[in-house]
């Protein structure tokens, strides 16, 4: 059976939960809830309401390679709650057994610490700055009777390469030439973590393979051909991101020995989500300490937009076990919740297991994946990541949705007010706000968006959807 279609999905007929939750990152965000719940006082944002699903366990033909899942993928760092793991054929187990251990071992490493450090400073242009968006705080202020939030922007936008993606590109890159593989394999949905990679392998002197749907290599071609000047070799696949990444993860299995697969969405089988946040809890850590340099505190609310996980981890991290701290992730809710044209995994989602781990996932009473939407190509997923999984699960981060019409205006109206130009990918957090700063309290609220991504990209897609929509 294709190896795209089977979708490292789950064999048995026997779906077992076991208790080996991350301890401490769990104890952590229960502790936060629980105390949150008693004494956080914000309004909550109305979002639709999902019952528990009952994970779905598709059929699989009789003839297909043996999916398992190791008892290695149990362990703490591999489990959030119910949601994570290690789902995949026994002849990847080993390459992610040892990724996993090396892994562990640059996290406690001085010397990678202090060149990762090195260079995301000289290279990438950290930190980026914490940008107080005062004409965007006055426009809401005005619509709400001259009360509301002070909104900040935390600037990922300005990184080398223009978005959050190179903070783990350029980690993960530095990873494959420290075990002295030479070619480095990735998928890429919008062409951000495709181009972030592209630049860190040309930097790092490895070869470089980016698999990118047909589609969204037309409506991001300018990301095309920058990643093609940078050495890349871009393979175009039909269909969207998530038969790219299938078609990366087979492109890696015929060559284990010689390539390392870089996984840019917090996705995948265990290393994988917990590799992509930690390199991304960066955006956090600056964001924490850039509050108490410009106010003397912390955010009140901190919102990023949802499309596998990567910047919505890279900004909460830093703020799960801080109950006094509102998460909130935007999903793309594309044409309509109800029109079945969305990217809206958390929203409307159901839990299986997908690329590897279980999480939530867009599919139907057959457990086949249905086809995501949104106008934002780095927000087409069919799945999430399984640690945003558990926080839905625990109630300790909100998630609710943003159309492509709502995306759109956001992205006008921030280049209009504050001269930024944000992806529109991140334009689906500006979104909610016009949602969200009416039920906030107006005593000094600090709200935080992660603009993780720069727009340029996008433009032509903008002004190409409102001739044809609206006629502007």
């Amino acid at each position: 059976m294709d190896a795209c279609k089977l979708q490292w999905r789950i064999v048995s007929s026997q779906f077992t939960e076991k208790k080996v939750a991350t301890k401490d990152r769990s104890s952590a965000v229960v502790q936060a809830v629980i105390t949150r719940r008693e004494k956080f006082k914000l309004p909550q944002l109305p979002t639709t309401y999902i019952p528990l699903p009952i994970p779905v366990i598709p059929l699989i033909e009789k003839d297909s390679e043996s999916i398992v899942e190791t008892e290695e993928s149990t362990n703490s760092a591999g489990k959030f709650g119910r949601f994570g793991g290690t789902f995949g054929p026994e002849t990847i187990i080993m390459s992610l057994n040892y990724l996993e251990a090396e892994f562990n071992n640059v996290l406690h490493d001085q010397s990678f610490q202090a060149e990762l450090a090195t260079a995301l400073r000289d290279y990438v242009g950290r930190e980026t700055p914490l940008y107080h968006a005062q004409r965007l705080s006055e426009y809401y202020k005005s619509k709400n009777g001259g009360k509301g939030p002070d909104i900040y922007l935390k600037r990922e936008d300005l990184n080398h390469t223009g978005s959050h993606k190179m903070n783990n590109a350029l980690a993960q890159a530095m990873i494959a030439k420290r075990i002295h593989q030479k070619s480095v394999v990735t998928a890429t949905g919008s062409g951000q973590h495709g181009l972030a990679t592209a630049a860190a392998c040309a930097k790092l002197g490895l070869e470089c393979t980016v698999f990118m749907a047909a589609k969204n290599m037309d409506r991001q071609s300018s990301n095309v051909r920058l990643m093609k000047l940078l050495g890349a070799r871009v393979e175009g696949v039909n269909g969207s991101f998530k038969d790219a990444s299938s078609e990366a993860f087979r492109y890696w299995v015929e060559d284990l020995e010689n390539s390392y697969h870089m996984t840019g969405s917090a996705v995948g089988p265990h290393p994988c989500p917990t590799m992509v946040r930690e390199f991304q809890s960066v955006i956090g850590k600056e964001t924490r300490k850039q509050a108490l340099e410009k106010w003397g505190g912390k955010p009140d609310v901190i919102v990023a937009c949802v499309g596998t996980g990567s910047n919505a981890l890279g900004m909460f991290d830093e703020f799960i076990s801080d109950s006094d701290v509102r998460l909130i992730g935007v999903e793309a809710a594309g044409l309509g919740l109800e029109s079945g044209k969305h990217s809206s995994t958390l929203a409307k989602g159901e839990v299986g297991v997908y690329h590897g781990a279980i999480s939530y996932l867009l599919q139907d009473d057959y457990g086949q994946i249905i086809q995501p939407h949104s106008i934002a190509a780095g927000m087409e997923y069919p799945g999430v990541g399984p640690e945003l999984s558990f926080l839905k699960e625990s109630g300790r981060a909100e998630f609710c949705v943003a159309t492509d019409e709502e995306a759109l205006d956001a992205y006008e109206r921030l280049c209009k007010l504050e001269g930024i130009f944000p992806s529109l990918e991140a334009s689906h957090a500006f979104a909610i706000l016009d949602k969200l700063v009416p039920t906030l309290p107006n005593d000094n609220i600090k709200v935080v968006v992660n603009c993780s991504g720069r727009g340029d990209k996008d433009v032509d897609i903008f002004f190409n959807h409102r001739v044809e929509h609206n006629g502007k």
